[in-house]
């Protein structure tokens, strides 16, 4: 339940529609009580089980009068019908009763349904914007030892379980409970023993029924992580389908995927046939219950003649009306458990602590007019440092370049600069500001971006160059797209700016897919540039294109360059050689060609490739 009281949570901004199903369903209780209680009265007259009331009554003003006042009111009404018309017409008199008593319970019943639609519609929108909220939020490592098709999952089939769960039992917890009050009473008032004898048998039927949906809960959380693991097979076939076809193992995804639906199958089929047991067990122990009221009320007309056939009749009427919200009442707690399963895993991200957030009181760093200084850091994405007593300098204009072997360190550096992971000891500043100090946004403002993986999104262009800008320019747009040598094959395509260029920008080489995420950093045109290996996965005449667009970005900027080919970093200020984690030599080219070292070997084994 306490998973089921945070979801309630979001219910707040929706009250006013949750205040207006209250009162709808209090209108739909009572009339729904009233259009069965309607038929006692007309039994009572056509079976002439009561002497006729010829003067009209008067209510004393005491409740305790108010059943047989409204008994006689009601006997008085259809005797004067009976008197003026005859029988048929005060049949037809109570049958239009009847008739307009249940389409006022009717009417209300979609009263309620229609505000609980804009409650619970509004809540799973706002669980899913919170979802995604988070998923942004969260830094880059809690994503490495995480599966996307889990979180795929948790937020499409595991909200999915939510509305048809929790927020479907909405509509239970008035409607039901208030139904079961009205008619109780109404119970009460015709039979108060009998009324008593029935309450002794539904707690027992209650039970029974909940004792079948102890494991749901379990079981509903195996479900849901097996369908994580299964939307995680899919989402990497896709991304990685030429691998599969290339290496021929097709046959060896089929199997994981069938492998993963086979177990999925026996969770929702061990689920679906507990779960299913629900409704034909509460069927049963309804149809049990009703037998044994006809036993028990059978007795009290024939045998005791302390009731009349026509008001126990009227009772085994609402005694089978108690019977529809119990049923939906027990339905509801196997509900509740399958959606405490998902609640449990979607409340697990959304109160994931954020480790790398701004500080209260964070400096809004508005521009770069000094250094940016790496002052001996330390840091290791598990136990082993892979940074080791780092330090570097980046003066305002300077192009810093980090080389060395895979595994040296050199990404790792990008990805603290920018603040995706915090350094474990040591600090890094720019302008003399901590980083840590500094807001996140305003930090990034100040970086562009340029990894070894070109990621395009599924769009134009257009929006795809404009992600970091968002009020620019046709002639901004173009002018960063010539700076990045894409402009000519971009004037090109189709639809010039507003060509989609398909999922993950597949419609393009990679050597253009690259142009265009320089465009992206261009035009954003920040004080300082990171480039991750930009050049790494291209042909030779895609990387003199990209690298003369990086020359071009370059010109007048501050820059980081983490480079794989050699010859693309021969100008920069200041080389750093890095070797597991540490700084093995730094300098100019001449200056490290004339060590004779480690930077010398590099080029010469690159040379010779």
């Amino acid at each position: 339940m306490n998973y089921l009281k945070k979801i309630l949570q979001f219910a707040k901004p929706y009250k006013r529609y949750a205040v207006l199903n209250i009162i709808s369903n209090i209108f739909y209780a009572l009339f729904s009580t009233l259009a069965f209680i309607s038929f006692i009265p007309m039994l009572q007259v056509l079976f002439q089980e009561k002497k006729p009331v010829i003067k009209e009554p008067t209510w004393s003003g005491n409740f305790s009068d108010l059943k047989d006042f409204g008994n006689d009111y009601a006997n008085f009404f259809l005797n004067q019908k009976v008197e003026e018309y005859g029988q048929i017409s005060a049949l037809i008199t109570i049958c239009i009763t009847v008739v307009i008593l249940f389409l006022l319970k009717n009417l209300f019943n979609y009263a309620a349904l229609y505000f609980i639609a804009s409650l619970r519609n509004g809540m799973l929108k706002d669980i899913r914007n919170r979802i995604y909220d988070k998923i942004v939020e969260l830094p880059v490592s809690f994503f490495s030892e995480k599966k996307k098709g889990d979180f795929i999952s948790r937020i499409t089939s595991d909200v999915q379980v939510i509305q048809s769960s929790f927020l479907s039992m909405l509509e239970l917890f008035v409607k039901e409970p208030l139904t079961l009050i009205f008619t109780l009473g109404a119970m009460l008032a015709l039979s108060v023993k009998l009324t008593i004898f029935v309450l002794v048998f539904l707690p027992i039927s209650g039970l029974i029924i909940s004792s079948i949906g102890k494991k749901l809960k379990s079981k509903s959380r195996k479900a849901q992580e097996e369908s994580a693991h299964f939307l995680t097979i899919v989402e990497e076939s896709l991304s990685s389908l030429k691998i599969i076809k290339g290496f021929n193992a097709e046959e060896k995804f089929k199997d994981k995927f069938y492998q993963s639906t086979g177990r999925l199958n026996q969770v929702l089929n061990s689920l679906l046939h507990r779960q299913n047991l629900a409704s034909p067990m509460s069927e049963f122990l309804g149809v049990v219950v009703i037998t044994i009221i006809l036993w028990f009320g059978g007795r009290m007309v024939l045998i005791e003649n302390t009731l009349d056939a026509s008001t126990f009749i009227g009772f085994l009427v609402l005694a089978y009306n108690i019977l529809t919200p119990a049923k939906a009442i027990s339905k509801a707690t196997y509900s509740i458990q399958k959606g405490n399963a998902s609640a449990e895993r979607i409340l697990e991200i959304l109160e994931t602590e954020t480790h790398i957030k701004d500080k209260p009181d964070a400096i809004q760093q508005e521009d770069f007019s000094e250094e940016l200084s790496v002052e001996h850091i330390n840091f290791r994405y598990e136990k082993e440092n892979v940074l080791k007593n780092f330090s570097m300098k980046v003066k305002k204009g300077q192009t810093v370049a980090l080389v060395g072997q895979s595994g040296s360190g050199k990404s790792t550096i990008a990805n603290l600069v920018t603040r995706f992971y915090d350094v474990n000891e040591g600090s890094i500043k720019i302008d003399n500001n901590d980083i840590r100090d500094v807001s996140k946004k305003s930090l990034r403002d100040l970086m562009g971006l340029v990894t070894q993986d070109s990621i395009l999104f599924n769009d134009s262009v257009r929006n795809n160059i404009a992600l970091g800008k968002d009020n620019a320019t046709e002639e901004e747009i173009i002018e960063a797209l010539k700076i990045a040598n894409a402009w000519e094959f971009v004037s090109d395509l189709p639809q010039g700016l507003d060509t989609n260029v398909g999922d993950s920008g597949n419609k393009l080489s990679g050597g253009q897919k690259q142009r265009l995420s320089i465009a992206r950093a261009v035009l954003k045109n920040p004080p300082i540039m990171i480039l991750d290996e930009a050049t790494s996965a291209l042909d030779t005449e895609s990387e003199k294109l990209v690298q003369n667009a990086l020359e071009n970005m370059m010109k007048n900027r501050t820059s980081i360059v983490i480079a794989h080919r050699l010859s693309t970093i021969q100008n920069a200020d200041n080389i750093i050689v890095m070797q597991r984690g540490e700084i093995v030599e730094q300098g100019k080219h001449h200056e490290l060609l004339a060590l004779n070292g480690t930077y010398k070997n590099l080029v010469e084994m690159q040379s010779l490739a």
